[in-house]
């Protein structure tokens, strides 16, 4: 099963039998059936057929649109599972203030602790550059986010006495973190925080465009399993705002780093294949970079691994699955949600 990323200005998507085309100026592009697509991702001026989208929604494939830089605009998805009895679960626990910090706790310290792991790690692979201070500040800022048990995050996050102040905790260990992220940048790139909306910079848009990947994925598996993914615990209900997707990308955001890092120190990308929008201030991947992203974002994706806790042989994409169901199962009343640990 595969993701199917349509970045060919002008093209049209459209179906033949139970096969999926991409076509422009009569010449085929793409022919892949249905039953091997997991989802379709459309960028810029792409159209698509009635026929395509029946087609889709027959084989339960969701079809994401996106600006032409990345941007995500809607999905179109097939009718909401009937999985009610989850969303009855999820709005219920939603209204628990306790339940709620306790999650978002758990979801926070998650992230803080693979933020973590990424320095630990590029610190051993390049003893020459010094993130100890990092470190050891993002490990203070971080007291309360948890028991801290074997992370070294410390008690921070576990004392904070709701969502606000642990928002509060994991923007300073952020901002630390990405002070240190810059230090582990050996390429090209210059980077002097995280900044987006847009992104100014080379590094900024490779991680916004990462985040908003993962963030499509994660969003179309909440809808799949049952959830409402606009009903959150750590992120706040707001108007337009897929807020449980929010919660969950929140522990991968360290992969997208970590993928990140890998495509600029390994000089994947130099500067050329970068460009400035002439009407703004965002920089964004040039076209056939972008089809070079893609190529990458899928190996990086699928790459197989033993998952730390089950033993078993998985990949990150099969990751983003275990998380919604094991977060659908807590919330039904299962045994205590944990995060995603990145491998150090």
């Amino acid at each position: 099963m595969a993701n199917i990323y349509i970045t060919e200005q002008g093209a049209v998507l459209r179906k033949t039998g139970e096969r999926l085309i991409v076509e422009k100026d009569g010449e085929i592009l793409l022919d892949v059936p249905c039953d091997k697509i997991d989802s379709v991702l459309i960028f810029g001026n792409v159209q698509f057929t009635t026929q395509a989208v029946h087609e889709l929604f027959q084989h339960g494939v969701e079809m994401a649109i996106l600006t032409r830089t990345g941007r995500l605009i809607g999905q179109i998805t097939s009718p909401k599972s009937k999985n009610v009895e989850l969303r009855i679960d999820q709005f219920k626990k939603h209204m628990d203030e306790k339940f709620r910090l306790m999650l978002a706790k758990t979801i926070v310290e998650g992230k803080v602790t693979n933020c973590l792991n990424i320095m630990r790690s590029f610190s051993y692979n390049h003893q020459d550059i010094d993130l100890k201070r990092e470190i050891d500040n993002i490990s203070l800022s971080g007291n309360g986010v948890g028991n801290g048990v074997g992370n070294g995050v410390g008690n921070g996050v576990g004392n904070a006495a709701g969502i606000d102040s642990l928002m509060g905790i994991e923007g300073t260990a952020a901002r630390i973190y990405f002070e240190g992220f810059g230090k582990m940048i050996l390429g090209e790139f210059e980077f002097e925080g995280r900044r987006k909306h847009p992104a100014p910079d080379p590094v900024n848009a490779l991680l916004s465009f990462c985040y908003t990947l993962m963030f499509n994925e994660i969003m179309g598996l909440l809808d799949g399993i049952g959830f409402d993914p606009y009903i959150g615990f750590f992120h706040a209900i707001e108007y337009g705002r897929a807020s449980l997707a929010s919660d969950l990308v929140e522990e991968f955001r360290a992969s997208a780093d970590r993928f990140t890092l890998s495509l600029i120190n390994n000089r994947v990308f130099k500067t050329e294949d970068f460009y400035r929008n002439p009407k703004g201030d965002g920089v964004y991947l040039m076209r056939e970079a972008l089809k070079r992203y893609f190529a990458h974002y899928e190996k990086y994706l699928n790459r197989e691994f033993t998952h730390p806790e089950t033993k078993e042989t998985s990949t990150l994409r099969k990751c983003f699955r275990l998380q919604a169901e094991k977060l659908a199962n807590f919330i039904k009343g299962g045994k205590e949600y944990t995060t995603f640990n990145l491998e150090v």
